[in-house]
């Protein structure tokens, strides 16, 4: 089955919805928009607390894994994805973090003309509808609602005031003038539900947009130097559609380097290896894989506040749920991931390299089939690190374009890289030894006490540590051979095609990655109309 269509659009997460519907609503092209999982109709992932439920569904989430890690324990990390419309999206924790400034103008400073910070600011407006209202750094109108959090409780202002007490100072907005200390996170809410990509960019589609879910890209269609549709299976059934003007491919960091190593694009050697025909040898797809570095401190509460005695107690779990559907109030309206803070490994670094999360739960297992609480009240202080030297790899793990990407990561390799993640882990344990969280702290879970010296931080670090969620960097963005596409995101040497997603940042911003995706893709939307009007993108034959 062939159809035709101005453009494609692989894959409906975070980026690509933007993509597609920035580019339908212009009203001149017929859009196809790819996404390989469901429709977004499984009600957990529109209630804020349900992406605990999410985090493990193999229905919404492709439930990946690594190859194993020598660097960490030889251990296989977990990296949920989401496969359903509005992709991570649609299962992540919602928090709206743009990154520093300085990131911005630092992939300026590595040859990408047109994303330094005041660049890339009136798209970040342009998307967002923010409840606090317009002013410099913050838009209203947008597709993408960002709010308050409505459940700030006890323990969250207690881990705020320690934070304090700790010598970082307050921050009423991580996303404006500056970036660095403590505070409450907002999150893409609305209403108390999740506002997704999806649901910000797809919810009311223009007609010329055709959305086709459970439609998975199994190959991109390169002749004689130009990409003129995709290959994909729906239904069991094969099937082509033709782009006349370009395709668009947004898989995310695992999925966009996966299709284009499917299709001849990447590493010739590695092509080879899998018995693909090379199109175009580029040693940059799948390549520079940035992710940032997650560890975790945890605490026992003394007080019933937590977020494990709603789910150690079925009257509870009953009342919460009952609360949520009645009045959308109550601890399934919040994410959970209330607080929050960034600040500096080392003062002599320019910008904050690491952040920590407080989850107000504790978990005695965390894997990709279970979330299962500590039977006693507890939470978490999760030191990220956001800039770590350790480069990874997405390479074909098999021919099938239904398997698993094969990813590996590079973490603690470097002196910098070990000594951010034991700074964070000491930082956790200094703010919960602060006077203002003395009432909360009964004892501390893990790593324990008992575990103190650098290397036997180190170690639990290793055998503990996992990737953030945050992949980037798989189609960097650039000049030369270290980079994918250019700074308009088109793919170096092949005509009508482009990347646009998380996998083109230079290096990972520092913050939550879902907000920038989505600015990625209001951006990459924006220049292809504008190259489309300029004449620059001839039409296929």
């Amino acid at each position: 089955m062939q159809e035709e269509y101005d453009f494609i659009v692989t894959g409906a997460g975070s980026a690509g919805c933007a993509v597609a519907a920035r580019l339908a609503e212009s009203g001149r092209y017929r859009v196809l928009l790819l996404e390989a999982g469901p429709p977004d109709k499984n009600p957990w992932i529109h209630i804020p607390l349900g992406y605990a439920k999410t985090y493990v569904d193999a229905r919404v989430n492709w439930k990946f894994e690594t190859e194993p890690q020598p660097q960490m324990a030889n251990r296989r990390l977990y990296l949920p994805r989401g496969k359903t419309l509005g992709g991570s999206s649609s299962i992540n924790g919602m928090v709206y973090i743009r990154g520093h400034h300085g990131d911005y103008d630092e992939w300026r400073q590595r040859g990408c003309t047109g994303w330094d910070w005041d660049s890339v600011l009136p798209f970040f407006k342009k998307a967002e509808n923010q409840v606090r209202g317009a002013d410099a750094f913050h838009g209203t109108g947008g597709p993408l609602h960002v709010s308050d959090q409505s459940e700030q409780g006890k323990l969250s202002r207690a881990v705020l005031d320690a934070c304090v007490q700790a010598g970082i100072p307050r921050n009423p907005d991580f996303n404006g003038a500056q970036q660095e200390g403590c505070g409450y996170y907002q999150t893409t809410t609305h209403n108390r539900r999740r506002w997704s990509a999806a649901k910000a960019y797809l919810s009311h589609p223009p007609a010329n947009l055709t959305i086709r879910t459970n439609a998975h890209a199994t190959r991109l269609i390169v002749e004689n130097g130009r990409a003129t549709g995709v290959a994909y299976v729906a239904s069991g059934e094969r099937r082509i559609s033709q782009a006349r003007c370009e395709v668009i491919v947004s898989g995310g960091a695992y999925g966009s380097p996966q299709l284009l190593l499917l299709s001849g694009l990447g590493p010739a050697q590695h092509l080879q290896d899998m018995g693909i025909e090379v199109v175009r040898d580029m040693p940059a797809v799948g390549s520079n894989l940035h992710d940032h570095f997650n560890t975790a401190a945890s605490w026992r509460c003394s007080k019933p506040i937590t977020l494990n005695d709603i789910q150690n107690s079925p009257l509870r779990k009953v009342a919460a749920g009952l609360r949520y559907a009645l009045f959308r109030s109550g601890p399934m309206a919040s994410n959970g991931v209330t607080a929050g803070l960034f600040t500096r490994s080392d003062p002599r670094l320019e910008r904050p390299d690491i952040q920590v999360n407080l989850f107000e739960w504790s978990t005695k297992e965390r894997s990709r089939d279970a979330v299962i609480p500590h039977p006693f009240p507890g939470f978490t202080l999760t030191p990220v690190h956001l800039r770590p030297d350790g480069r990874g790899t997405v390479r074909l793990g098999s021919r099938d374009p239904l398997a698993w990407p094969a990813v590996r990561f590079d973490y603690l390799r470097t002196e910098y890289d070990i000594h951010a993640a034991l700074a964070g882990l000491r930082l956790a344990r200094q703010i919960a030894a602060q006077p203002a969280l003395t009432p909360y702290v009964v004892s501390e879970t893990f790593p324990g006490v008992d575990i103190d010296s650098d290397d036997e931080l180190l170690d639990y670090v290793r055998r503990t540590g996992v990737s953030n969620q945050h992949p980037t960097s798989s189609c960097a963005m650039g000049a030369g051979p270290n980079s994918v596409v250019d700074p308009r995101l088109r793919v170096h040497g092949i005509a009508g095609l482009r990347v646009a997603d998380a996998s083109i940042m230079p290096v990972a911003v520092g913050g939550n990655t879902n907000a920038p995706t989505i600015m990625i893709g209001e951006k990459a939307a924006a220049m292809i109309l504008e190259d489309a009007k300029a004449g620059t993108i001839p039409m296929a034959a």
